[in-house]
């Protein structure tokens, strides 16, 4: 149960968003235009670096959404994604992406963590200065957003099956629907 009564049983942010709709729209704004919007790293690369953020703040129900939806995007779905959190190339994941994750990680341990080494090793495997900037953004944000799902003691299926359904809608259609 949640720390909060928040009056349904929706899992994880879903709950949250419906308890205080206010700020739902702002914050799924912010997830739409940061894994959806216009990019030259992939829809399915960003949420790599989502789940990666989430995996490491053991934010269970965010890692497991998201890493649900860089399945649905990445070929080899959740292998792909597995492998690729765990630190083993896999095809499906650019040698640039893959040096993405080491500055999310760190952005996770505190803003000052992103230190020149990682981000020149990312420039040195082709990233750009607006792909470390939103790798960057994407990991502070998710920072809040996995601390807000599990300050409040949200609940969150276990089983990777049961986020597919809704991984299909944010897929094909965002996050402000």
């Amino acid at each position: 149960m949640a720390r909060i009564d928040l009056g349904r049983r929706e899992p994880g942010i879903q709950a949250l968003l419906g308890y205080r709709p206010q700020t739902a729209r702002p914050l799924m704004g912010l997830a739409d235009v940061l894994l959806r919007g216009e990019s030259t790293l992939s829809r399915g690369e960003r949420e790599l670096i989502a789940a990666h953020v989430s995996r490491l703040n053991d934010c269970r129900f965010c890692y497991l959404a998201h890493g649900t939806h860089a399945a649905l995007q990445l070929d080899g779905g959740w292998t792909t994604v597995d492998a690729a959190l765990a630190g083993t190339p896999t095809p499906s994941v650019t040698a640039k992406t893959r040096s993405l994750l080491p500055i999310a990680a760190a952005v996770r341990t505190g803003g000052r963590a992103v230190t020149p080494e990682i981000v020149n090793d990312a420039r040195a495997a082709g990233a750009t200065d607006l792909e470390i900037h939103d790798t960057v953004l994407i990991a502070a944000a998710f920072c809040m957003f996995n601390r807000y799902v599990d300050g409040l003691d949200t609940w969150a299926p276990a089983d990777r099956e049961d986020y597919v359904a809704a991984g299909h809608r944010i897929v094909d259609r965002g996050y402000l629907t």
